[in-house]
């Protein structure tokens, strides 16, 4: 199909788009209704199948634009001497900029588009992360951060959205190894983050030539992502109006929020509980976060064939239980072994968790894919920052394995309710 065969279908479709129903508990044959995903499904499959490759490039630049930032921040803390407490001001303005996004960007990128929203968030992401090692002044990198963080948030609602579209077009779950993607990206920009600057490539460069080769990524992929069909005026108002009332997207935000409080402690608190817990050496109490992340990425690779095959409840009902399971046995045989494998029965457990949910969030009716999408993201990203002070602070009272059943006691809801919430709205 040429584009402008495309743009004439795209704006048939469009005169549409308010016929939509806006229930929340709207039916199936509605969804299938719907003109874009009509549009998209009659699209070649070879056309169809670019959109996907493209948005699995889109998501591992921004895995490796997010770990190479990582993967500097001890060289900003050694750049502005910063104390532990400026630091963590400087890591609070890229979440502060990400939330800020979250709360406001999703109707934008419903009006914009995909395509729109991904060149403006990576581009914004891509020349902030170029300069955050040649700003000369704390307050000025404060400003820089918050604008990063803005512009990550915005691509990853953004290219969740497109995802989430490339998954209904092919009828068939994808969403998982697209984030496996990420996790790809992440592991690929801080192996070859650390590779370079141990070979003497300069920090500055090191983060300028990550920002430029995601670019020429970025601008490779864009032209391949799905068409977009404008919403009609009143539909976006209805839909910015759903989002606040729906029920579907609180119980999926929440559900998220857990989850990421579990995800975000282990993330920080895994490597210290094999160093002081397990009493490991330095060596193999850093493999414990690479034991977890390599659980991730092999999780989200295999969730969308188990998603297919049993469905999304029965994927989060597993999971969330292999979670659990695994995070017991870490406390209660705290020896090497077991610690070991428990941490990464724990990254398997996790992995399709924000899979599954930024899939549903996508599909809930009356709201866009966009702002469905940036509510849940916001609400997640909330139990990302909670995860790390609740564990410590709960360990600060007692001690670091009680501070953990905190992280198996949020598997345990999920095993509990995700499933029913699932199936209340039917997502």
């Amino acid at each position: 199909m040429t584009s402008s065969s495309v743009a004439s279908h795209s704006a048939q479709l469009s005169r549409s788009v308010s016929s939509v129903s806006d229930s929340t508990t709207a039916s199936p044959a509605a969804r299938e209704s719907d003109p874009t995903l009509a549009l998209h499904r009659s699209l070649p499959p070879a056309t169809r199948a670019r959109a996907r490759y493209a948005t699995m490039a889109v998501f591992f630049i921004a895995g490796m634009m997010y770990a190479s930032w990582g993967v500097h921040v001890p060289t900003v803390r050694d750049k502005f001497a910063l104390s532990p407490g400026m630091l963590s001001l400087a890591l609070l303005a890229v979440a502060g900029g990400s939330i800020f996004a979250m709360l406001t960007a999703g109707s934008w990128i419903a009006r914009a588009g995909t395509r729109t929203a991904c060149m403006a968030g990576g581009i914004t992401m891509m020349i902030c992360g170029s300069l955050i090692l040649v700003t000369p002044w704390f307050w000025l990198l404060l400003v820089v951060l918050a604008i990063f963080g803005f512009g990550m948030a915005t691509l990853d609602v953004a290219m969740n959205a497109e995802a989430s579209a490339v998954e209904q077009a092919l009828a068939r779950p994808i969403m998982s190894s697209l984030h496996g993607m990420f996790s790809v990206g992440g592991m690929a920009g801080a192996a070859i983050g650390g590779a370079l600057l141990a070979h003497g490539l300069a920090p500055a460069a090191h983060l300028a030539l990550a920002s430029g080769a995601s670019l020429v990524v970025l601008l490779i992929s864009m032209p391949a992502v799905l068409p977009h069909v404008p919403h009609h005026a009143e539909h976006a108002k209805a839909s910015s109006s759903n989002r606040w009332r729906s029920g579907a997207l609180w119980a999926l935000g929440g559900l998220a929020l857990v989850a990421l409080i579990a995800e975000g402690a282990m993330y920080d608190w895994a490597t210290v509980y094999m160093r002081d817990i397990v009493a490991a050496t330095p060596s193999v109490s850093s493999a414990a976060y690479a034991a977890f992340s390599g659980g991730m990425a092999a999780g989200r690779f295999g969730g969308d064939a188990v998603r297919a095959r049993f469905g999304a409840p029965q994927l989060v009902f597993g999971s969330a239980g292999l979670a659990f399971i695994g995070m017991a046995m870490a406390l209660l045989l705290p020896n090497t072994f077991v610690t070991m494998t428990g941490f990464t029965l724990m990254g398997l457990g996790l992995a399709n968790m924000m899979p599954v949910l930024f899939a549903a969030a996508a599909r809930v009716e009356g709201v866009t894919a966009a702002e469905g999408l940036a509510q849940v993201a916001g609400l997640a990203y909330f139990g990302l920052l909670l995860g790390p002070v609740l564990i410590g602070g709960v360990a600060q009272i007692s001690n670091l394995p009680i501070g953990l059943c905190v992280v198996a006691a949020c598997c345990l809801v999920i095993t509990v309710i995700g499933p029913r919430i699932l199936r209340r709205w039917k997502i």
